[in-house]
């Protein structure tokens, strides 16, 4: 088997090093960190993609670029869903999660005044790759608690069963790796 898989990605070619995360399973790793330019031109063709909103939100931390490349091009703001409580942070709310590539429940943190904000208004909820829908559905847990409108999940790659979701809003099918 490759070490890497090639793919085109918001129309720029990218090869991603496959990764085992068991002895069965290998997933092409796909890292926003340092691209700009896929950040910026993912970020362009998910908003082509994306209803109107006011608020995006991600979990942390390889979608915070896209966050913030997404509220760069929309000027509309965006807030993170914290790994770890912050002394800053003021009446937090949180939810768990457990992903694939950190293999263990984490619990996502927002800050009860970015929260406040979130009300009645429309949230765009983004991520860098879907896969097990995990982070998904604990960033959504989270911000439901605001009594906001999700109007969209997106992310830059849907990876394996979760490409066949109709509640998501991605622009590449990432496959699995699977070994004998």
């Amino acid at each position: 088997m490759a070490n890497t898989y090639k793919m085109k990605i918001a129309g720029l070619e990218r090869e991603l090093p496959l990764c085992a995360v068991s002895d069965k399973l290998d997933i092409a790793a796909f890292v926003l960190f340092g691209d700009v330019e896929i950040t910026v031109a993912a970020a362009t063709e998910l908003l082509k993609k994306s209803p109107d909103f006011d608020y995006i939100v991600t979990p942390e931390a390889k979608s915070i670029p896209l966050a913030y490349e997404l509220s760069r091009q929309s000027g509309k703001p965006y807030f993170v869903a914290r790994k770890g409580l912050k002394v800053y942070m003021q009446d937090p709310v949180s939810a768990e999660v457990r992903s694939i590539t950190t293999l263990k429940v984490q619990t996502l943190y927002l800050d009860g005044n970015e929260g406040k904000r979130l009300e009645g208004k429309k949230v765009l909820i983004v991520d860098d790759v879907i896969s097990t829908g995990e982070s998904l559905a604990a960033t959504e847990a989270l911000v439901e608690k605001f009594n906001c409108e999700i109007v969209a999940k997106a992310a830059v790659l849907a990876e394996g069963d979760a490409a066949d979701r109709d509640d998501i809003v991605y622009l590449e099918r990432l496959p699995l790796f699977f070994k004998d």
